[in-house]
């Protein structure tokens, strides 16, 4: 399995074995130039090409030129892996990891942009609210009263993210800025930028939160798989059979 972004590659094989390889930031300059040896290294997961939103999983934003373990993953065999615009993502055993950029609440992370972006929206809202009703919308909280909260907007190590308690994670997929996972129930939940819909929620809203697609369960429909687009999302299913009494 070979998944590519237009910054970073992670390979993983059939047999659950993990190899990458990368000629690193030359592999982009026009003919002409000196290309550098490339490294194949067996059994490893590695990563490589840019790594401007932490998207390698090395704990920093430098770029790496030659292969790289990603050592925080070292002794987990993988079973899925996959890539967005600017991060990545892999499953073990029911358990998905991810790092790299959650400006959009791609990794399902607290995310301080959207969050600032979703109290804009509502402070409009409310806005045209008050002077429509003349009443005086919600004040903020003062000062001392406020809940401090860790805001996530690089993930440069790979993170547990648990997406639901009530089962596993089977597949997921990414998009450039949102990401879909598929659970071993057949649900499936989508998080991150959602301005094009591509969330299905129904609604054109963002979310830094994993949330269940409504829409399959509704219609009696199981997930069977999910592929994500750079802002679109497609999803494979069957319908749940019911039980004739």
């Amino acid at each position: 399995m070979l998944a590519l972004s237009s910054e970073h590659a992670v390979l993983l094989s059939a047999s659950g074995a993990v190899h990458t390889w990368g000629l690193g930031r030359y592999t982009q300059q026009p003919s002409g130039h000196t290309k550098e040896k490339k490294t194949v290294y067996p059994d490893l997961l590695c990563v490589c090409l840019f790594n401007s939103h932490g998207q390698l999983g090395h704990g920093g934003l430098a770029s790496e030129e030659e292969p790289r373990i990603v050592e925080a993953l070292w002794g987990m065999p993988m079973s899925h892996v996959a890539t967005g615009g600017w991060q990545s993502v892999c499953i073990s055993d029911g358990d998905l990891y991810v790092w790299g950029w959650n400006e959009s609440g791609q990794l399902g992370r607290p995310s301080r942009g959207l969050r600032k972006a979703l109290r804009q929206q509502s402070s409009q809202q409310e806005g045209a609210q008050y002077q429509d009703a003349s009443t005086s919308p919600a004040e903020e909280p003062k000062e001392g009263e406020q809940h401090e909260e860790i805001f996530i907007s690089i993930q440069a190590f790979p993170a547990l993210l648990d997406v639901t308690p009530l089962c596993e994670i089977r597949t997921v997929s990414c998009g450039c800025r949102h990401t879909a996972a598929v659970t071993t129930k057949g649900d499936l939940y989508t998080w991150g930028w959602g301005d094009y819909g591509q969330l299905g929620q129904q609604n054109l809203l963002s979310s830094d939160e994993p949330q269940q697609v409504e829409f399959f369960r509704e219609q009696q429909m199981h997930v069977t798989d999910v592929v994500c687009g750079a802002w679109n999302t497609f999803a494979a299913v069957a319908e749940e059979e019911v039980a004739c009494s």
